[in-house]
């Protein structure tokens, strides 16, 4: 049975095997079954159409987190490029700009898959059983990246000792409340005295959402690299769409070449 996976857009964790469309069918496309993952609520619309276009050739089914459907056991390749990885589905914590807590009621430990690129949800809340395994598959990867962005409240001392023992490219952490300072910055010291710097540190900052300033956003920003890590500007939409000012300021605060211009500018 020939089963395509279609997605409405391109993102950096696309899969691209041979089975992968993004958007319309072709003339030469044929399957027996499509399968439409959405992850952006706002594609939903575009996903819709789609299923109309592509149920012409073949069955379809349609999902994904955009309609906070729980995940089952992951498989690489499926859904996220080769090399990315999802050893935990869900978090405790119910922040109000997150959808995870929504379609992942309760944190959920999974049979462990090898790849290189860790995208968990929330990695940090896992049992110490769990993480160890994790590391344990990673000691035979290689350039590890942490991308799911790690909650510095939950780190400790031994998930350093272990982080020191494997192959690490970068390690983004998460800044989206005010709370989140402090841990950082404790996060940050003991990451630097472990031997890790701004080069592998990195951090998701939180911008743009309502009551938000261009003022508070680049304080925060500021917070993050004097905390040592290198500020990642995440840009909130509940639509898919985003002021254009805002996204002008994003730009600077997402190009570590640029971020790292204006921080050493005022240094």
């Amino acid at each position: 049975m020939k089963i395509l996976r279609v997605f409405p857009r391109h993102t950096n964790a696309t899969p691209d095997d041979e089975n992968v469309r993004i958007g319309s069918p072709t003339l030469f496309d044929s399957a027996d079954k499509v399968l439409i993952s959405v992850i952006f609520t706002w594609d939903i619309p575009q996903a819709i159409k789609l299923a109309d276009e592509w149920g012409r050739i073949a069955y379809v089914d349609i999902g994904g987190p955009a309609y906070n459907q729980s995940g089952g056991e992951f498989e690489p390749g499926k859904f996220l490029k080769k090399g990315m990885v999802i050893t935990s589905r869900g978090c405790p914590n119910k922040c109000w700009f997150c959808s995870v807590w929504k379609r992942e009621p309760r944190l959920k430990e999974l049979e462990i898959k090898e790849g290189n690129i860790l995208n968990d949800d929330n990695l940090l809340a896992c049992s110490h059983t769990h993480i160890n395994k994790v590391f344990e598959m990673l000691k035979s990867q290689k350039a590890i990246e942490f991308i799911g962005g790690l909650e510095a409240s939950l780190l400790r001392d031994w998930h350093i000792k272990l982080m020191m023992g494997i192959s690490i490219k970068q390690i983004f952490f998460s800044y989206d409340m005010p709370d989140d300072l402090e841990p950082l910055i404790i996060a940050g010291k003991k990451l630097r005295d472990a031997g890790f710097n701004s080069n592998k540190l990195r951090c998701y900052v939180l911008i743009g959402f309502k009551g938000d300033t261009f003022e508070k956003a680049e304080k925060r920003l500021r917070e993050t690299w004097d905390a040592g890590f290198l500020p990642f500007a995440m840009l909130y939409t509940e639509t898919g769409k985003y002021d254009k000012q805002w996204r002008r300021f994003q730009r600077l605060w997402t190009r570590p070449a640029a971020t790292k211009a204006i921080l050493k500018a005022d240094s």
